[in-house]
């Protein structure tokens, strides 16, 4: 069994993304899911990425199995669950920017049990990543979250956690403990700035980073949107300004930087080069409709960085 860069844990959906098109009445099909996302991202930088999940038996569970393999994501780890459905979402634009509306309560990922992680999978990766939504979409998955946690741990691979808080999934109260346990365990944390506002009930940035930074994780990248990000390894700390785009979706930014950064990090990058990497490829995704086929590849990203650089 090979080992690979990065394995990441969630629930997959299948997208329908409106466009401008006939009035907003045309929806371009694609893929979702964050850290479906997010593995995707990376794999498109070179990384070699594997994806834990369960799909319904349905023509939506066939499309994300072939997208992951024509994108060179193992989905080996992803079950077939006979008895449920695979999720979907759409997503709509207006003024304010874009809304989603899920259809995933009892999908085939919220079914997901601790018995069912192929615990070598876990055991042979350098990350194991996962999101505050891999854990929010039922009891069932919130355990096996913290069990693939647990096991990644006892392997001594590296556990990644995006906050990616979602208010209509869970509780605040739940949500607040269960992230905050998240972060303590996780040695690399991609919160966003609104996520960690509600958790923690800080609002400056920097008080933001030092209130992930003292649950215990070594690395952390506060995605700050349309400013860039703020980083820290623990004794330093760097603002990542954002990268001059034309955006028209946001959908999935946050999940190609965290994907992205990931990549670098693996591939040995420092970790502020790592997060200018990821703020350039998490800026281009939004020039797109979707969270998947806008991600770039790593010859957009460097070409995007050496334009920067000469700029």
């Amino acid at each position: 069994m090979s080992r690979c860069d990065i394995l990441a844990l969630g629930e997959p959906m299948v997208e329908f993304n409106q466009t401008g098109e006939r009035e907003g009445r045309i929806y371009l099909q694609g893929f979702g899911g964050d850290t479906s996302n997010a593995a995707i991202a990376a794999a498109r930088q070179g990384a070699s990425v594997g994806y834990l999940s369960a799909v319904g038996d349905d023509p939506y569970g066939g499309m994300l199995r072939a997208l992951w393999r024509r994108e060179g994501v193992d989905d080996t780890g992803v079950r077939t669950d006979p008895e449920a459905f695979t999720a979907i979402y759409f997503v709509t634009h207006d003024a304010q920017g874009h809304h989603f509306s899920f259809f995933r309560k009892g999908s085939a990922a919220s079914r997901m049990r601790p018995q069912d992680l192929p615990l070598e999978r876990i055991a042979r990766a350098k990350v194991l990543h996962l999101s505050g939504i891999s854990a929010a979409i039922s009891g069932s998955a919130r355990e096996t979250c913290f069990a693939a946690v647990a096991a990644a741990r006892a392997a001594g691979v590296r556990v990644s956690f995006d906050t990616n808080l979602r208010l209509k999934l869970w509780p605040l109260d739940v949500a607040r403990e269960v992230m905050r346990e998240l972060i303590r365990l996780s040695e690399i944390c991609l919160p966003s700035l609104d996520d960690v506002q509600a958790i923690s009930g800080l609002e400056d940035p920097d008080a933001l980073l030092d209130f992930c930074l003292d649950l215990g994780p070594r690395v952390v990248a506060l995605k700050l949107g349309a400013k860039g990000a703020l980083v820290s390894d623990g004794t330093n700390r760097w603002h990542v300004p954002p990268h001059r785009c034309r955006p028209v979706d946001a959908t999935g930014a946050g999940d190609t930087f965290g994907g992205t950064l990931l990549a670098r990090l693996v591939a040995g990058d420092a970790l502020q080069d790592a997060a200018r990497y990821a703020v350039v490829a998490a800026a281009l995704s939004t020039e797109g409709y979707g969270a998947v086929d806008p991600i770039p590849r790593a010859e957009q990203v460097r070409a995007a960085l050496a334009q920067g650089a000469s700029a």
